[in-house]
């Protein structure tokens, strides 16, 4: 894997040498605006110019239409792996910083492949895009942007237990470069900026049961303990944070440890877990430039608009999980869904599965696929639970031959995955999914 991703290095050296203009495409989720981050920030220090896009997924004409633009060197950052075969065939030299799953192309001497899947290491716990991206220009004497990397991890639900696998050895960089610190203290959002029953309300990872995402559930249990809910955190006293700190522990031990910071940060930023809602807060409302103006040093306004997105993301989580709630999801034999075309349900769908699985209001038995219709297509969200994963679950592998049958497109992890397919394709794709699972199930 560090191998390949000194090849990389050796295709980016190459291009910095000949003064090249470089096209850099990410994906607009935080692990692909951290991905956009860790290599835009390294371009930038080496003096190189670039041209940035930040999308929602890669089509076939935009990979068709990139083919004609006249850029030297491609990157594709947490994206890029499904079209390995189109990119052989560029007259451009191209680097794929991948994790999704792959299919087993073999690359061009103009591609360089950077993807854990291809060195048997899981892209879904032991290194996400970011992480590819911080590899292919580590060489370059970059380790003081690993943190991005792990940023990154943290968006795709990777850091929370702790990090293994490569993503062990990033933090191992982060940590020796300086930029970043380690200390134990409780796993919460917002500790500086919210008060603090928004702050355990909008605290999903680790999940607080009865707690997270529910903010009359999160004021009760704070009034039970006879402790203001409308302060901040940071201004509680010492002892009220250890009779805090003491009764969330009895809720889920997971909540008190480890707690990464960048220290030289501002407060908002300091956290790097926070830092990745925030960027995830902007990609999923659009706003994918601010998020990367943010990364790439931007703060002020930049922040305070960032800040007001995340509040409003936050608000649109809470509305989803109490419709979950409400509604609870459609049951199939193996599988279960949710369906709306609500507007705020549509752009949450796939943080309320896999939040909705870990908070106990889903059955977690069983993967979730969240579907939400845009126009003429249905938007395919589909998550389930490393246990799941363990009997069998690949989700990846069953939203992608399942939406292949009715002309979409799907992928991803085993864990988590996306596809898009046309509306009227719907009933049929969900019951493909169904046996499709009910089959890995029982043939793992």
């Amino acid at each position: 894997m560090l191998n390949r991703s000194s090849e990389a290095t050796d295709m980016l050296k190459e291009h910095i040498e000949k003064d090249s203009v470089i096209r850099l495409i990410s994906h607009n989720d935080a692990d692909g605006i951290s991905s956009a981050a860790v290599i835009a920030n390294a371009l930038a220090e080496e003096n190189v110019q670039f041209h940035t896009s930040i999308v929602p997924r890669l089509r076939e004409d935009m990979v068709n239409q990139l083919r004609s633009e006249k850029y030297d060197l491609f990157i594709f950052s947490d994206m890029g792996s499904p079209f390995i075969k189109e990119f052989n065939t560029y007259k451009h030299d191209v680097i794929v910083a991948d994790h999704h799953q792959v299919d087993g192309t073999e690359s061009e001497s103009n591609v360089v492949h950077v993807n854990p899947h291809l060195f048997g290491i899981d892209g879904s716990r032991d290194l996400c895009g970011a992480g590819s991206s911080y590899l292919c220009v580590r060489d370059l004497d970059k380790k003081h942007l690993a943190y991005f990397a792990l940023i990154g991890a943290f968006g795709d639900m990777q850091g929370q237990d702790g990090f293994t696998g490569v993503n062990k050895l990033i933090l191992d960089d982060a940590l020796e470069s300086g930029t970043l610190e380690i200390h134990e203290g409780l796993k919460i959002v917002s500790k500086a900026s919210e008060p603090i029953y928004k702050s355990l309300a909008y605290t999903f990872s680790p999940p607080l049961p009865k707690i997270s995402g529910d903010l009359d559930g999160a004021r009760e249990f704070l009034e039970r303990m006879n402790l203001s809910y409308g302060i901040k955190f940071t201004d509680m006293e010492d002892e009220e944070k250890d009779l805090l700190k003491d009764a969330l522990i009895q809720i889920n031990p997971e909540i008190f440890g480890d707690c990464y910071t960048i220290p030289k940060e501002v407060p908002l930023l300091r956290d790097l877990e926070e830092y990745s809602y925030i960027l995830d807060a902007c990609g999923k409302n659009k706003k994918q430039g601010l998020g990367l103006s943010i990364a790439l040093g931007e703060r002020d306004q930049a922040l305070d608009a960032a800040l007001k997105l995340q509040r409003q993301y936050r608000d649109q989580i809470v509305k989803g999980l109490e419709w979950v709630k409400r509604e609870g999801a459609q049951q199939l034999n193996s599988i279960q869904y949710l369906y709306s075309e609500d507007k705020v349900l549509k752009s949450v769908m796939g943080t309320i599965a896999s939040i909705g699985l870990s908070v106990e209001l889903l059955d977690d038995s069983k993967p979730v696929i969240g579907m939400s219709r845009l126009h003429k297509d249905i938007k395919i969200s589909g998550r389930t639970t490393r246990q799941m994963v363990a009997k069998g679950v690949n989700l990846g592998q069953a939203l992608k031959d399942s939406s292949n049958n009715f002309g979409g497109t799907g992928g991803g992890h085993d864990i988590a995955a996306g596809a898009m397919i046309p509306y009227e394709s719907k009933d049929n794709f969900l019951h493909l999914v169904d046996e499709m699972v009910e089959y890995q199930l029982t043939n793992d």
